[in-house]
């Protein structure tokens, strides 16, 4: 089974096609701050409008409570959309109400109409299979053909991600067939040699997709917050650092399965250690077996990997033909310690191959950091959907649209 592109729903000029997007941007004070979801949205936009369909495009942002909240309201992100694709977008104040059937009823070919978040109905997110069924029966009745191009989603079995899916003519935008052909690259036969970099707050984050790697790649970098599991783990004190005790004999394993795979397991020889969590906290670095030793002893806390490792890092990256990176060094959001992502952020930018920014947090990083996306080979939409992707899981919004 492949997946169904766009040219499986043949002409769509004059048909109501319902978009399900992940626009799902952060907003501050109703200013929307990372618009990256947005702009990944237009290449499938664009061509429905050229294709003469009457677009009708849907997403969720935040979670909402299963009602309506103004703060999680997708109204800026259509002001958004209008500026990116230089045309007027209508709003629809609420999802499958009097709102959306008469917005939807006065498209012409070629326009189109952001309707309200779906999270705003218990229906598109419940756990119960027929509560999701009619909620998503009613967004059915505003179109006539389905589009899937919310990547970000696909890993939920949500009213709008697979329901619709089967009710409505459906097939995958081209931000999903993106994704997946990226995706694809980091599965089957990736060029070598292969260097996944994980980083973030948690280990139990992604048990699954180093379990599914370790016999597929040549050396894996760990940093962010997990690092101090594998430091303990291999019985360095790590002072008051994130640590995740039951882990330990986890990641003891993964140690163990790496040396006899021959797959490299580089941990960082430095750590910047703070007095505390924020962003002005004094800190030093120190070594990566000395944690306690820092001025601030066992109250120490690990918040970025060190210089040294950072170079070592950035240099095991630019030496690698296929690169996959989820997670950032360390608190990116506190410039004392965004060093360790922005090293490994622009080592990604100089691989002669294949660099792939593994969404979510490094996704937000990178831009936070003032890269431009084009810098890199490909920044995913979809943090959690690739690493279920990479982890050998089946995903729902795909599997429905003929992915096997």
């Amino acid at each position: 089974m492949t997946l169904r592109t766009l040219e499986s729903l043949g002409s769509l000029e004059g048909k109501r096609v319902i978009v399900r997007c992940d626009l799902n941007v952060p907003l501050k004070d109703g200013v929307i701050t990372d618009d990256g979801r947005v702009r990944a949205s237009l290449p499938t936009l664009n061509t429905l409008i050229e294709a003469g369909a009457r677009v009708v495009v849907c997403s969720h942002l935040g979670r909402p409570d299963g009602a309506p909240d103004p703060q999680y309201s997708l109204e800026p992100v259509a002001k958004r959309l209008s500026e990116l694709l230089d045309q007027p977008v209508a709003f629809a104040t609420d999802t499958v109400g009097d709102s959306a059937r008469e917005a939807v009823a006065g498209l012409a070919n070629g326009e189109i109409v952001v309707i309200e978040n779906l999270r705003f109905n218990a229906g598109e997110t419940a756990k119960d299979d027929s509560t999701r069924k009619a909620f998503a029966g009613e967004l059915a009745q505003l179109g006539d053909a389905l589009v899937s191009d919310g990547f970000g989603v696909v890993h939920r079995k949500q009213a709008s991600v697979y329901e619709l899916a089967e009710i409505l003519p459906s097939a995958a935008g081209l931000l999903i067939a993106t994704e997946l052909d990226v995706l694809d690259r980091l599965t089957e036969n990736p060029e070598r040699p292969y260097t996944v970099v994980l980083g973030g707050s948690k280990v139990s984050d992604k048990l699954g997709v180093i379990s599914h790697l370790l016999p597929r790649v040549d050396r894996i970098l760990v940093g962010g917050g997990m690092l101090f599991t594998f430091l303990a783990a291999q019985g360095h004190a790590v002072a008051s650092s994130l640590l995740e005790k039951d882990q330990l004999d986890t990641v003891r394993g993964y140690l163990a399965d790496a040396a006899e795979r021959g797959v490299e397991i580089v941990l960082p020889t430095d750590v910047v250690v703070a007095e505390s969590f924020s962003a002005d906290a004094a800190h030093e670095t120190v070594a990566a077996d000395a944690i306690e030793e820092s001025s601030f002893g066992a109250s120490g806390i690990g918040l970025d990997i060190g210089p040294e490792t950072g170079a070592v890092f950035a240099q095991a990256i630019r030496d690698s033909k296929t690169v996959f990176w989820n997670g950032p060094m360390g608190v990116f959001e506190f410039p004392a310690f965004a060093a360790g992502t922005k090293a490994v952020a622009q080592a990604l930018t100089e691989v002669d191959g294949l660099g792939v920014v593994g969404g979510g947090d490094s996704a937000a990083a990178v831009r936070q950091l003032g890269f431009a996306d084009d810098q890199f080979g490909h920044i995913s939409t979809g943090g959690g959907a690739s690493l279920e992707f990479l982890e050998g899981k089946k995903l729902p919004g795909l599997e429905v649209l003929g992915w096997a």
